[in-house]
């Protein structure tokens, strides 16, 4: 957030606040909050991040202060409506604080705990198609006066769940593959067992007894309290479990790996895009394994080949200019992203408004575009897009 914000709080950008009784309540705007809170010594930090360079924030800023209702529909229209909550999140805010019923979606995972257990499928096209209730009743899945009750037992649930979220995770349905074919594209043993217990009584699903804890980022303290922080959803709360008075050690830390430019491997048609493609993946590995011996500009060579990719991409599917290509793309390439990436988009300011400029202002060489954690995001955003222009299969 530090890096993010830069030298300087932008004080058009005010926290939304509501007042319980003398106490004031910071529904959106946290973290900048607790930036501030760090600048002027109200909070400490470990030591290791005393070298972050906090951005100057005054002692007293201009708050957008309001009811509680004005206060959630604010989030949600800045949170829920522009995609940096994930489905799950939506669903769990509009019931918890718009008073909306729990959505299929929502009870799926309330009273399995499949998607928490399986990120993947926490997309917007898994819970508006693939888990919709037509589909969920073509499983042996029924919503119920807001309980989800089936015709399976728990173990063949189970296996249901578990063969949907495994084709859904292995790509084997996309928005681009098999769409809408729930049931074709499950194991044959899979589609048996449903015909098998079409005709069924259908009972009460009950395999998450634990959920209670409510592993949607959201927890009943908050529900109680309306201290609401929007902006920290990403942050779950490390889980503790019993120590039984055991004596515990501290796993060794993992190695650090590098980030993926593009978010991973693409497979794109062969061309002059996918060559071009292929030489950015090798430049930056160029880059990984030199950076100790490099000026810290070469990052920005990587940054201004994103925009001559794009422009080439964009030639090759003869859209007059880069500005459509990639704005005409970028919403469903930006659905097609799991949440990890669609947080690391939203950290470093990237989104469909601001994809253009910072690609033209890497090309042109000013300091943003030595940023290399921007420049991996805008690259993330970037595969997805190729990968529904250009892509194979």
């Amino acid at each position: 957030m530090a890096k993010e914000m830069g030298d300087y709080y932008d004080l058009s950008e005010l926290p939304t606040v509501v007042f319980h009784g003398k106490k004031p309540i910071v529904y959106d705007g946290n973290r900048r909050i607790i930036l501030g809170k760090i600048k002027h010594g109200f909070v400490n930090i470990p030591n290791e991040f005393s070298k972050v360079k906090i951005p100057d924030f005054p002692l007293e800023i201009p708050c957008n202060v309001c009811t509680e209702e004005i206060a959630l529909k604010n989030v949600l229209r800045k949170h829920g409506d522009s995609g940096s909550w994930n489905p799950l999140e939506r669903d769990t805010f509009l019931n918890e604080f718009m008073g909306e019923s729990k959505s299929a979606f929502l009870l799926l995972e309330e009273k399995t705990g499949i998607i928490s257990k399986n990120p993947s499928l926490n997309q917007g096209f898994v819970r508006n198609e693939i888990f919709s209730n037509e589909n969920l009743k073509a499983l042996g899945f029924f919503i119920q006066d807001e309980s989800l009750n089936t015709v399976h037992n728990d173990e063949e649930a189970q296996e249901v769940l578990s063969d949907i979220s495994k084709k859904i995770t292995e790509k084997e349905i996309t928005t681009r593959k098999c769409r809408g074919q729930v049931i074709q594209v499950l194991e044959p043993s899979t589609q048996r067992l449903i015909v098998q217990n079409k005709d069924k009584k259908t009972r009460p699903i009950t395999l998450n007894h634990a959920h209670s804890e409510n592993k949607s980022g959201i927890n009943n303290e908050k529900s109680k309290n309306s201290e609401y922080k929007s902006e920290n959803l990403d942050n779950k709360a490390p889980q503790f479990e019993n120590l039984n008075n055991k004596t515990l050690r501290q796993s060794r830390r993992t190695p650090q790996k590098e980030a993926e430019l593009f978010g991973g491997k693409l497979y794109l048609h062969s061309g002059e895009t996918s060559d071009l493609y292929r030489d950015i993946v090798d430049l930056y590995s160029f880059y990984v394994d030199r950076n100790n011996k490099l000026s810290s500009t070469f990052s920005g060579l990587i940054r201004m080949s994103l925009r001559l990719l794009c422009e080439t991409a964009a030639k090759e599917k003869t859209y007059l200019k880069l500005d459509n290509y990639l704005i005409n793309n970028y919403a469903e390439a930006k659905n097609n992203l799991d949440q990890d990436a669609r947080t690391t988009l939203s950290s470093q300011g990237v989104d469909e408004k601001k994809i253009v400029q910072l690609l033209h202002t890497g090309a042109h060489n000013y300091k943003s575009s030595s940023n290399i954690d921007q420049t991996i995001a805008l690259s993330i955003i970037i595969g997805a897009i190729l990968t529904i222009t250009h892509g194979k299969g």
